[in-house]
């Protein structure tokens, strides 16, 4: 039987480039997006037939429902991997961003993510070898300057991912979380609070790499079938990851020499 993914942000950027590589490999593809343009331009890049789309916000527990019945209807029951992918960008600092950008990025990163997960286990567990599939973030590995709301809903993501990989481990559903560093998506588009510069103009300023989509692509693959709990991507994912084990301590200074401006 054909295998089945569900992709929440499937209108652009990762959840795009992890649609075409599944689709691309023989699965029934489900793309869930607020933005219905971005999905239509996606599902006509995937194999005829080979694709359903639900406009839906991952902060709406109702939609959530509908959308996953509405795939499991179209896909025989089942759901192989749901990959809990909507986010959006946030970045300044703390006291630059507005309650409205905090409560907003929140309720998509991180609840809209417990939303996933909890909305869509029953049919995980009766999928055998099923896989819930997280996007954090290397802000899930050390939160920097800058980038604080941001790197509570991805520690947050990273947090979820490990206790569901601890409670879900007796029905079968594995339970895994993405790290990427700086993608090319438009995330990078974002503003920063408090200045007028763009995310893409800040990680560049700061010498930082930009990674390819299909390398994210790759990863997820990599990751709904293999062991790793968190994978990296990216040089800036990984080195953090290496810091933050071996090296905490220049970790954190060079985050506060950053914090102050240098």
């Amino acid at each position: 039987m054909t295998k089945a993914i569900f992709i929440t942000g499937g209108g652009s950027g990762i959840g795009r480039a992890v649609a075409l590589l599944f689709a691309a490999r023989g699965w029934r593809v489900g793309l869930a997006d607020v933005n219905a343009a971005g999905m239509a331009e996606t599902a006509a890049m995937l194999p005829a037939g080979m694709a359903t789309s639900y406009q839906m916000d991952v902060r709406d527990r109702d939609a959530w429902e509908t959308s996953l019945a509405a795939f499991a209807a179209v896909s025989g029951g089942r759901l192989d991997v749901v990959f809990n992918n909507a986010g959006i960008a946030v970045g300044g600092t703390l006291a630059a961003n507005s309650f409205e950008e905090i409560d907003r990025v929140v309720g998509i990163n991180l609840m809209g993510v417990v939303n996933g997960a909890k909305l869509a286990y029953p049919y995980l567990k009766a999928t055998p070898g099923s896989c819930l599939l997280n996007t954090s973030s290397a802000a899930g590995i050390y939160g920097g300057p800058g980038i604080g709301i941001y790197a509570v809903t991805k520690f947050g993501v990273r947090a979820l991912t490990e206790s569901l990989d601890g409670e879900w481990a007796a029905d079968g559903i594995k339970v895994r979380a993405l790290m990427p560093s700086f993608i090319e998506t438009p995330l990078l588009a974002a503003g920063m609070a408090g200045s007028n510069r763009s995310v893409r103009e800040t990680v560049v300023e700061g010498g930082l790499e930009i990674t390819p989509v299909e390398e994210v692509a790759q990863a997820a693959w990599d990751a709904v079938h293999g062991e790793r709990l968190h994978t990296p991507v990216g040089k800036t994912a990984k080195r953090l990851m290496f810091a933050a084990r071996w090296m905490p301590g220049g970790l954190r200074k060079g985050m506060r020499k950053r914090g102050l401006g240098g």
